[in-house]
């Protein structure tokens, strides 16, 4: 059946998904009915206050990141510009604007430094591994994960410091090892002598705490970690801390307290280094012993804890506590190492650029004998507080000093030396010097002199009248009996008759510095003058009569060179007094010890010659001798001078000699004194030739009564023969 019109059928697309035959014709939606406008919802209060507090979130939030962001920036570019300015680790090792001094004692063996020692650059790597790890236990135990900055670490020491009673930033300041190594370069900043006094004020302001310097460190910090490893970080810290005592440097530190390399330091001499980061001074085991082996317990506990060594080594270190070197311990030779310092010129010692090796005199066994000899008699003898203060030199005949004290006590570098600085009257001490230009002039100690009242006229001073210490005189003595008794007459009249200007020019020559006075008092020891110089001058007389100039350097060259830029300034030089005159006067001085004034000096089978010596109102207390190995000075008094209580130089003073030259002369065999004993003499009489070949003094002194004249042997002779023939 054909369909209508003819028309093909309308073309329809397949579906691509034919629709299952039991599908269901999709319903169509429903119609949604129209909803009514809700009036909008008020808000409460709470509402408010939250978007109120959003909005200022947001406000802060956004002001917040910007300024972090400004900060950031600010500190990114800070740190980049210090890490360009730090340079290799090498070149920040040695921190020390000047040099140092080490001092050698006779044997070459080191007694003292002076300066700021450094001991060389060692390493994170090669230091002791108990050192390292008790550094790290000690001042920054969280140092490998941080990266520069610790801020548990500054809120513990904030909370401590607030706990204590202190600013929050006051006291403990949280720093890390990075942060310290930070403060040691001074943040970048070199020492430059135009903007500082001294390297101490250039240290000290570096070292200045407070919120800025906090926050300076921050960036500096940052580019430490930055530029360099953590093991570099502390090696830096290990060469530049300062650990008292001069030392700088872990190495300096470890050969001045106990004499061996940081290489090979135990756990116990690690954890006393270690334990001087806190307070150099204070925990210094030269300052005091146990306060540094306390401090040390502590370190042990922390690196105990922190399971750096275990228990057993823990307990072992308690039990077998770090101790000093034997150099460090004796603390031998101070007032010495001060002296000789300033023998050579300032630019090589005290303000040397260089390291400096100083060799010496200095005997470090007689330094001790001297030391312990001085305190012995002292402890025994002086009452308890007393402010008495003494000094000690021991010399070879050279003039070579072997040892040195300069106080009572030992004192820290600088401290007044009463063995150089202090001039003091010498009184009878200065009496050899006078029978010395007797000798020279042809005087025996043999001859005679008259202990009898004597007045002198002085001009522009009136008379003058020196009275013996007993205040008893002798009559007619020999020149030995009066020294021998030191007797102020004989004295006077000696100097008188054989010149003042003499006996002053013998005296100088032998090395008397000082002023001498021009009086009659002159003999009796009116001038001062110091221990060392009064030494040097009996050196003279033992080394038979020239002069001796003291001195202590024996030659001095930078570290690690071979060739001495200064040599010795010192020694003998040239003759004062004849050898005679010299051997005669040791005689002399001989019997002052053997029975004269200085008996309690006397050192038994060994023969020993000296002179005591005590001024008016008993201010100073002297006595000075030698054997044929030593000679030995002493010297007591008050520095305010404050007159002596019951002390002569025969007293105190020569125990204190005899103490020191028994412990001196131990172990060496016994030499006789160089001396010459001269022939006895009758006293002068009518009927003794021998006093009439004696020398006459150049002039007599003038006196208010002159004493008769004593008739010559012609005047003898022809009163005889005029007697003989019954003549007048």
């Amino acid at each position: 059946m054909s369909r209508s019109g003819n028309r093909p059928p309308p073309l329809v697309a397949d579906r691509r998904y034919k629709t299952p035959a039991t599908a269901k014709k999709a319903a169509p939606p429903p119609k949604r009915k129209p909803q009514k406008k809700r009036a909008p919802r008020r808000r409460g209060i709470s509402g408010w206050i939250a978007a109120f507090v959003g909005l200022i979130w947001r406000v802060v939030w956004g002001f917040t990141w910007r300024i972090g962001a400004v900060f950031g920036l600010i500190l990114a570019a800070v740190t980049f510009y210090f890490y360009a300015q730090l340079p290799p680790v090498d070149d920040m090792l040695d921190a020390r604007a000047r040099g140092s001094v080490t001092l050698l004692d006779r044997e070459e063996k080191v007694f003292a430094w002076r300066g700021e020692t450094f001991g060389g650059q060692s390493t994170a790597e090669t230091v002791s591994k108990y050192l390292h790890d008790a550094v790290v236990a000690t001042e920054d135990k969280r140092f490998y994960w941080h990266y520069g900055i610790s801020p548990r670490g500054i809120a513990s020491a904030v909370r401590i410091n607030m706990r204590e009673g202190r600013g929050p930033l006051s006291g403990n300041g949280g720093s890390t090892i990075t942060q310290q190594v930070a403060k040691l370069l001074c943040l970048g900043v070199p020492y430059d002598a135009a903007t500082w006094k001294s390297e101490a004020d250039y240290e000290a302001d570096c070292r200045q705490g407070g919120l800025v310097r906090k926050i300076r460190e921050v960036p500096f910090a940052l580019a430490l970690e930055t530029k360099y490893t953590k093991e570099e970080i502390l090696t830096i810290y290990f060469n530049r801390a300062y650990l008292g005592a001069g030392a700088r440097g872990f190495e300096a530190a470890s050969q001045r307290y106990f004499g061996k390399s940081a290489r090979n330091v135990d756990a116990a001499e690690a954890a006393m280094l270690a334990g001087l980061l806190k307070a150099p001074s204070t925990f210094a085991p030269t300052n005091n012993l146990k306060r540094a082996q306390d401090r040390a317990a502590v370190v042990l506990g922390l690196m105990q804890e922190q399971g750096y060594i275990t228990l057993a080594e823990h307990e072992a270190a308690l039990r077998n506590p770090a101790t000093l070197s034997k150099a460090a311990e004796a603390r031998a030779g101070g007032y010495f190492a001060d002296w000789v310092m300033g023998e050579g010129p300032s630019f090589l010692t005290k303000d040397t650029t260089e390291d400096v090796i100083m060799r010496t005199t200095l005997d470090q066994r007689l330094q001790k004998a001297a030391e312990s000899a001085l305190a012995a008699v002292l402890d025994a003898k002086l009452r308890a507080g007393s402010k008495t203060e003494a000094a000690v030199i021991v010399m070879s005949a050279d003039g070579a000093v072997r040892a040195m004290v300069g106080g009572r006590h030992a004192a820290p570098p600088g401290s007044f030396n009463r063995a150089t600085m202090a001039k003091r009257q010498t009184g009878s001490a200065f009496k050899p010097f006078v029978y010395a230009a007797a000798m020279d002039l042809g005087y025996t100690p043999a001859d005679y002199v008259e202990d009898t009242p004597l007045t002198i006229n002085v001009r522009g001073s009136g008379p003058y009248s020196p009275r013996n210490y007993t205040n008893k005189y002798l009559g007619l003595i020999t020149l030995t009996k009066a020294l021998e008794e030191s007797v102020n007459t004989a004295a006077v009249r000696i100097s008188e008759a054989v010149g003042r200007d003499v006996v002053r020019k013998v005296a100088e020559d032998f090395g008397i510095r000082s002023d001498l006075a021009a009086g009659p008092a002159l003999a009796l020891g009116a001038s001062e003058s110091s221990l060392l110089e009064m030494t040097g001058a009996y050196a003279g007389i033992l080394n038979g009569g020239s002069s001796v100039r003291p001195y202590g350097l024996i030659d001095l060259r930078l570290k690690g060179d071979n060739t001495p830029l200064l040599g010795q300034d010192g020694g003998i030089g040239e003759r004062v007094i004849s050898q005679q005159a010299a051997e005669y006067l040791t005689y002399m001085m001989y019997m002052v010890v053997q029975e004269g004034t200085g008996a309690r000096a006397k050192l038994g089978q060994r023969q020993a010659a000296g002179k005591t010596g005590t001024t008016s109102a008993a201010r100073d207390a002297w006595f000075i001798g030698f054997t044929a190995d030593y000679v030995a000075g002493v010297w007591m008094g008050y520095d305010d001078n404050t007159p002596l209580s019951g002390v002569t130089g025969g007293g105190l003073p020569a125990e204190i000699w005899n103490e020191v030259m028994v412990r001196v002369h131990e172990g060496m065999p016994e030499r006789p004194l160089p001396m010459l004993i001269p022939e006895q003499r009758l006293p002068p009489t009518a009927k003794n030739q021998q006093y009439e070949q004696a020398p006459q003094p150049q002039y007599q002194p003038q006196t208010q009564q002159a004493p008769a004249p004593q008739d010559t042997l012609a005047d003898q002779i022809l009163k005889e023969v005029l007697g003989i023939l019954g003549g007048n």
